[in-house]
């Protein structure tokens, strides 16, 4: 990989620098500037992927809802079970004694992954839910 490396030369404010380097020191050992933007350029390639409906995605799903709404567990069943093809695995945990996290592991088109997202995040008594999802693309591997 070293022959593959390709090295140029940004110009940012010092405190720009400084708020990048504080956040990249919070990584770990291994975490250097190079990495750091190297990452942001990934996610960023990624991120662009993601306009393609027909891309290849991966991702979760996360939920927290009141599991005493009546008739909400059944309907979260049911929309996983009409959906049981992008759907990779699912993690349940209970809160409290009324809520409960949901976690889907997600994978399939884009177009498909938002659509089984939108209808589970917007079904009357999940408080709150969010897709986070990639494409997997070579633009995920590029740089690795």
């Amino acid at each position: 990989m070293a022959s593959d490396l390709v090295r140029f030369s940004v110009a940012i404010p010092e405190t720009l620098l400084d708020a990048f380097d504080e956040r990249t020191s919070r990584r770990g050992l291994h975490a250097n500037r190079s990495e750091a933007i190297r990452d942001l350029m990934r996610e960023q390639l990624a991120e662009q992927d993601m306009d393609d409906p027909d891309a290849e995605v991966v991702g979760s799903i996360t939920m927290v809802y009141d599991h005493h709404v009546v008739g909400l567990s059944g309907a979260l069943d049911q929309i996983q079970h009409d959906h049981m093809t992008q759907i990779v695995s699912t993690m349940h945990v209970h809160l409290d004694h009324h809520s409960c996290l949901e976690v889907l592991a997600v994978r399939g088109a884009g177009r498909s992954v938002r659509e089984l997202a939108d209808l589970l995040l917007g079904t009357k008594g999940v408080r709150y839910g969010c897709l986070a999802a990639v494409a997997s693309t070579s633009a995920i591997e590029a740089g690795h």
